[in-house]
């Protein structure tokens, strides 16, 4: 067993590790360069983030073989790991036969180059991230459901697929793969799917696994009510506590699981409500991504809505809120208590992240979207919306950058200082 001192250490050992999220304690000192990558579709668009002034300058473009879905630093922060697909998202979708997971070296000015061949993979990847020495890729995929885990050699190119020697049970619709800061827990968050009046729901679950040197092993499953009214879609780690928040996309709802003695336990506390007026009634919302800010004292999430409906042969916007909700974490409990909820100025804010210093958090938008505007129309376009964020949490909205993405979709950002 792991003593409850050693896991504190570990998880605040991991806060300096370059996850996409929070990378490092906010200290307010100036970054050493800070850049942001976005896709729109193939295309990975890097930017110049100042965090004083709250802008992006757009620098180059690297084109990948298929779209982006999802991507994750060395720890080294000179190498971005990327998974792409051909295949649209969604249970739909119609099924391709391209999909990359493909590495990238990160030049002193934060461009993009190629580093190594890409690795083909069997099916849409849908998200990915690496152990915490960045010694392996672990790879999500959301139809069917599955796990696999690619080792990165010596030289940080892409080598051969770990063979796992035990079963890997991976639940239905994968969505997110962490490993916890101790580097012994690979945890598979798989959403399930809502029921329809043709289908009835499919439970999800949290898939826990021993890790070890890229092997995964002694699985359990952390389902409340065998997974019934339970989607969750990603978590975070605290940096300094024993805590992991879960995002519960179908419920739109946030909760807290907490870890001691080197095991996750069961019991999902809290589970608090993303929405400002849960009550209304409205097209599908669903939470989104949740990211713990680097001092531990806040956590944000994202609401996304975009279904449309036929106007006069126009697909528009039904309602519903597109924002990031912004919670108070009790320092005693971990207990989140939401504080604000902001509107981000565009449609489907699929992602979003904070800066390592903990002084902006950029939200992308995925794709245009024509909304009503009085009696007239008008289309909101995809893009990424800047926003400060005070010392009490608080989001203050900068600026956002449209995007014209024509017929492909934003669908990944993401911010790495080097």
């Amino acid at each position: 067993m792991i003593a409850r001192r050693t896991i504190l250490t570990a998880i605040a050992g991991s806060i300096a590790a370059p996850t996409l999220s929070a990378a490092q304690p906010a200290t307010g000192a100036p970054s050493s360069r800070l850049a942001l990558y976005a896709n729109v579709g193939p295309d990975l668009i890097h930017y110049d983030v100042d965090v004083e002034a709250a802008t992006l300058t757009r620098r180059g473009t690297v084109t990948l073989p298929d779209s982006v879905q999802y991507a994750w630093p060395h720890r080294s922060r000179r190498f971005l790991y990327v998974v792409t697909s051909s295949t649209a998202p969604g249970n739909g979708a119609a099924p391709s036969n391209s999909h990359h997971l493909v590495a990238l070296r990160i030049g002193d000015d934060g461009a993009l180059t190629p580093h190594g061949a890409p690795v083909v993979l069997p099916t849409r990847p849908i998200h990915m991230s690496t152990d915490i020495p960045s010694e392996n890729i672990l790879v999500a995929f959301n139809k069917p459901s599955t796990l696999r885990v690619y080792r990165i050699r010596a030289d940080c190119t892409l080598g051969e697929e770990v063979r796992q020697t035990g079963p890997v049970e991976a639940g239905i619709y994968a969505h997110q793969v962490r490993v916890t800061p101790d580097n012994k827990t690979a945890i598979l968050v798989t959403r399930g799917n809502e029921g329809t009046a043709a289908q009835p729901e499919e439970p999800g679950a949290l898939k826990v696994f021993d890790y070890a040197g890229g092997q995964l092993s002694h699985e359990i499953s952390i389902a409340p009510d065998g997974g019934r009214n339970f989607g969750p879609r990603h978590l975070d780690f605290h940096p300094s506590r024993p805590w992991i928040y879960l995002s519960i996309e179908t419920q739109n709802q946030v909760c807290l699981l907490h870890m001691a003695d080197g095991k996750i336990g069961p019991d999902l506390l809290f589970r608090t409500g993303t929405l400002a007026e849960p009550g209304k009634d409205r097209a599908r919302q669903a939470a989104g991504p949740i990211h713990v800010h680097p001092n531990g004292r806040f956590l944000y999430g994202s609401n996304r809505a975009e279904q449309t409906e036929d106007v006069q042969g126009t697909p528009v916007f039904k309602g519903g809120e597109n924002g990031i909700v912004v919670y108070d974490l009790d320092m005693g409990t971990g207990e989140p208590k939401p504080i604000q909820h902001v509107d981000t100025r565009g449609i489907h804010p699929r992602t979003f992240h904070i800066d390592p210093s903990g002084r902006i958090l950029v939200a992308e938008h995925n794709l245009p979207v024509t909304v009503r505007d009085g009696d007239d129309l008008r289309v909101v376009p995809a893009g990424l919306s800047v926003f400060r964020i005070g010392a009490d949490g608080k989001l203050d909205f900068a600026r956002k950058y449209d995007l014209d993405v024509k017929d492909q979709t934003m669908f990944w950002m993401g911010m790495v200082q080097s």
